[in-house]
């Protein structure tokens, strides 16, 4: 053993077997813990997974919200209630306009293999028809095709057999029984109450807005009434659609643009009267001199 330059003797090494073991391994403790990790995910997942409950249709994944929007519209062409579908749309807290959302749920609903069933099918339908009602259009609309009409069922009939000829003895020609009258409708002895004040009405001419009924749908006080049913009908047609949907103009607003030369009447289907006069789209001429439209604000204030 040698001596530094001072003449000191270096201390002695300690060997590594006279070292103090660590008492931890912490290899071991590492695979233990990757070991306990999987055996607890492999329980929670496959012999005791958690189930939810409570869940909020907010809440359910897009695929799910899709098959739940298709529920909403089945439910609607059992009963048709507008009201309860628009609210059930709603609770799915759509960014925009529900009934797009729908339109765009049943687009996602059709470019899958949900339409491979008859049921899957008829829930695109009745998808398409609630949103078609209110305007909306979708890839729906060409992807899954309409409802295939009945067939023409042509029944065969047994050829008639001829009469024998006539004899010097009449036969008695059977009386056919008088056909029955058909029931005369039943006529209301009360009048339907209306919940709504009679509707009034004003035009106006505006190049910026041809053509338009503008729907306002009010409380005693003035506040709007969102998602109340309206409708409008012409001469070969009808249109429901709420108040509500354009935020930004206020909860009891709603429009509907007409077409030149029609005349349209407007109510609440069970709850007013409909507009005392036609509501004719003619031509008319602003106040700067611009050739426009007449359009028309109709209000409806609750009683």
């Amino acid at each position: 053993m040698g001596y530094d330059l001072a003449g000191n003797q270096p201390p002695a090494r300690e060997s590594r077997y006279r070292r103090p073991r660590s008492l931890v391994s912490w290899s071991a403790l590492l695979i233990g813990f990757l070991i306990g990790l999987g055996g607890g995910l492999f329980y929670a997942w496959n012999i005791n997974p958690v189930v939810q409950i409570d869940t909020q249709p907010w809440q359910l994944t897009s695929r799910a919200r899709a098959e739940y929007m298709a529920a909403i519209a089945l439910d609607f062409g059992y009963d048709g209630d507008l009201n309860l579908a628009v609210q059930r749309l709603i609770e799915l807290r759509p960014q925009g306009d529900p009934f797009q959302m729908l339109a765009d749920a049943a687009c996602q609903l059709a470019t899958s293999g949900y339409v491979d069933s008859n049921a899957g099918l008829q829930a695109v339908q009745s998808m398409k028809l609630l949103y078609q009602l209110q305007g909306r259009t979708g890839c729906a609309d060409t992807l899954v095709a309409a409802v295939a009409q009945p067939t023409e069922v042509i029944l065969s009939l047994p050829t008639p057999t001829p009469l024998p000829p006539a004899t010097k003895t009449p036969t008695q020609v059977p009386t056919p029984a008088p056909s029955p009258t058909a029931a005369a409708p039943i006529q209301p002895t009360v009048p339907v109450q209306s919940d709504f004040v009679p509707p009034v009405v004003r035009t106006f001419c505006d190049a910026s807005l041809p053509g338009i009924i503008e729907i306002f749908v009010q409380q005693v006080g003035g506040e709007g009434l969102s998602l109340q049913q309206v409708r409008v009908r012409w001469n070969d047609g009808d249109n429901l659609f709420l108040t509500g949907l354009k935020p930004e103009r206020g909860p009891g607003y709603a429009d509907f643009d007409m077409e030149a030369g029609l005349s349209y009447i407007v109510d609440i289907p069970g709850r007013s009267d409909p507009t005392s006069s036609p509501l004719v789209a003619s031509p008319c001429t602003t106040e700067t001199g611009a050739t426009s439209i007449t359009s028309y604000r109709v209000f409806f204030v609750e009683q």
